[in-house]
């Protein structure tokens, strides 16, 4: 994100102006649109508000923005006297069509790392730099010269990884497939997505837990779909619920993510996972099985997955190399039946022609090579001490203040706050102690919850961290 030079012989708030100018020309400011605030422009670029200030005075004195007293700053739609030129209202557009866009709290969150990345990040779901297995990867990729025709591939993925992915899922998640049978995807939301646009109409019931990583997607609203609840307990959801739902209002699918839950880090008991498959099997319902997280399991012997127990083919397993090994090669997968993998296929394809050919390569490579036990023995004991780090510093920083249920693997921590503190003043607050995280309310939750992630933080963070939120908290409660 561009800041001024602050070595620059230019004045800091002539950069600035510059700035805008150009950014305007370019069109990112249509003439007749507003301008961030002279607050949010001044923590933006780290200068005083009064240097912000001085910046508009230049760009009035052009005629490039006019300001109205209690209307804000906006770009001119006639300059110097000339006519103004007509250009498309572009503030309609953004707010119109179909797909919505993300959650205020999440765009928020997104916006507060942007500007300031020294943030200690609980929030973002992904492995830090070190936990990935960066170094395999240049190995494997210096190891091949990719020099084969790079044109478009097989819809549904590459072969090669999809032949790897048979051996890895029949090895690793006792899930016997076929290559035919899974489709590469760009991880698990666009797996997510292409069911939610091609296997339901507007107007379908499906049933998601509660609370769910799924209601923070505003895909599924997007697609228009209803969604019910499925109450989400130390063990799971309770499957007799989905009996209840269909009955009621006839829901067509059930999304899941039975192994260390996004948000909870609760795992379904296989108590629970037989009498769920006994019922969707009489019930003729779909299940949608999203496991990224199980081989992260920190006793070493992942849960298996419901797909491994599906005698009927009632369940979509979805996975995801992001949660394991490296999120910016964006691979996922999902085993299905042929049908639903040529549809989605052929609706893939319509959208984007297939994926990067190079990285499919490169992950059927890393998992079918000697580096794959080792980075998940390494990635399951690192992931396990931060979250003893994280334990160690909730019990001495906010003890008697929260309420939790230390997970088993997976990235995530869900607490309960003991105090009534509305979220967006707690997540406002944190952010400026330098420390952000996700709302519980972002998952459905009611507010008083918070989400963790701990794969991202640096180990030598999370103490700090956690100290600026119990201060936050502190300073709130009183």
């Amino acid at each position: 994100m561009w800041k001024p030079d602050r070595n620059s012989k230019k004045a800091l708030y002539e950069q600035i102006a510059d700035h805008l100018e150009q950014r305007i020309s370019y069109g990112e400011f249509p003439p007749g649109s507003y301008l961030p605030s002279e607050r949010k422009l001044a923590e933006q670029f780290e200068v005083n508000r009064s240097t912000v200030i001085s910046a508009f005075a230049e760009l009035r004195s052009l005629g490039i923005i006019e300001s109205r007293t209690g209307s804000g700053t906006q770009v001119s739609t006639s300059k110097w006297g000339a006519t103004p030129k007509h250009t498309p209202n572009w503030s309609r557009f953004a707010e119109g069509g179909n797909f919505l866009p993300n959650l205020p709290f999440l765009r928020r969150i997104r916006e507060a790392l942007a500007q300031n990345p020294s943030l200690i990040d609980f929030a973002s779901p992904e492995l830090s730099a070190d936990l990935a297995p960066t170094d395999e990867i240049a190995t494997l990729m210096s190891r091949n010269a990719y020099t084969s025709y790079m044109g478009y591939d097989n819809p549904q993925g590459s072969t090669l990884l999809r032949e790897a992915l048979v051996e890895f899922l029949n090895n690793y998640r006792s899930i016997p497939t076929t290559e035919s049978s899974i489709l590469i995807t760009s991880g698990s939301q666009q797996s997510l997505y292409l069911i939610t646009q091609c296997l339901l109409s507007p107007g379908d019931a499906v049933a998601i837990e509660d609370p769910s990583y799924c209601y923070s997607l505003p895909m599924f609203q997007s697609a228009g779909l209803r969604l019910f609840r499925l109450p989400v307990d130390n063990h799971g959801i309770e499957p007799e619920d989905i009996r209840a739902l269909y009955k009621k209002h006839r829901i067509k699918m059930v999304f899941l993510n039975p192994s260390y839950q996004n948000p909870t880090g609760t795992v379904l008991s296989e108590e629970r996972r037989k009498r769920l498959l006994d019922i969707i099997s009489e019930l003729g319902l779909p299940v949608v099985e999203d496991d990224p997280y199980s081989l992260t399991s920190f006793e070493g012997v992942p849960p298996l997955p419901l797909k491994s127990m599906d005698t009927t083919g009632s369940i979509l397993y979805i996975g995801s190399f992001s949660k394991i090994a490296a999120p910016g090669l964006r691979i996922g997968w999902m085993v299905a039946p042929r049908s639903i993998v040529e549809r989605l296929a052929d609706a893939r394809q319509q959208m984007d022609f297939g994926l990067s050919i190079i990285p499919q390569l490169v992950a059927g490579q890393f998992l079918q090579s000697s580096y794959l036990d080792p980075h998940l023995e390494r990635l399951r004991i690192q992931l396990q001490f931060k979250r003893d780090l994280l334990i160690e510093a909730l019990e001495k920083e906010l003890s008697g203040l929260i309420e939790y249920a230390a997970p088993e693997g997976g990235l995530h921590f869900w607490c309960k706050l003991i105090p009534n503190i509305p979220d967006a003043k707690l997540l406002e607050e944190s952010i400026k102690k330098g420390i952000i995280f996700v709302p519980g309310s972002v998952y459905g939750s009611d507010s008083g919850y918070v989400r963790f992630t701990f794969a991202r933080t640096k180990p030598e963070e999370i103490h700090l961290g956690i100290a600026r939120f119990a201060k936050a908290i502190r300073e709130l409660s009183e």
